[in-house]
């Protein structure tokens, strides 16, 4: 199995940029797909990004396609969310995710991280 940790939320202004962090650990790390999940309060979570092991696929939420950029450094074992042009709407708690293939990740994968907040102020 793989242990996933999200760090390098906070609070940033509207407008501003946050790059989070998923850092991985277990032996079954290598040639996972990995992604992103959010979830805002009193709503459902969504789909944010996914990628795949050799970073040769990425799939965004269409909404966020051109502000958020996905990308991964397997050296390291950690997985990144670039997030721009950040606006009040994408405050919520984002989840890092984990599995086989990028398309399980993109309909949500079997592995999860415990989340990392982020607020965007107005």
């Amino acid at each position: 199995q793989v242990q996933l940790v999200e760090s390098g939320g906070g609070l940033v202004q509207a407008g501003g940029s946050l790059r989070l962090s998923c850092a991985a650990s277990g032996r079954t790390f290598s040639r996972y797909a990995m992604g992103w999940f959010r979830q805002a309060p009193g709503k459902e979570r969504e789909f944010v990004a996914a990628i795949n092991w050799s970073s040769s696929t990425t799939y965004y939420a269409g909404s966020l396609k051109g502000r958020f950029a996905i990308s991964r450094d397997n050296a390291k074992n950690t997985v990144y969310l670039q997030m721009n042009s950040l606006k009040h709407e994408d405050t919520a708690v984002y989840y890092c995710n984990a599995d086989s293939s990028v398309v399980s990740v993109r309909a949500g994968g079997d592995y999860w991280g415990q989340g990392t907040q982020v607020t965007v102020s107005s």
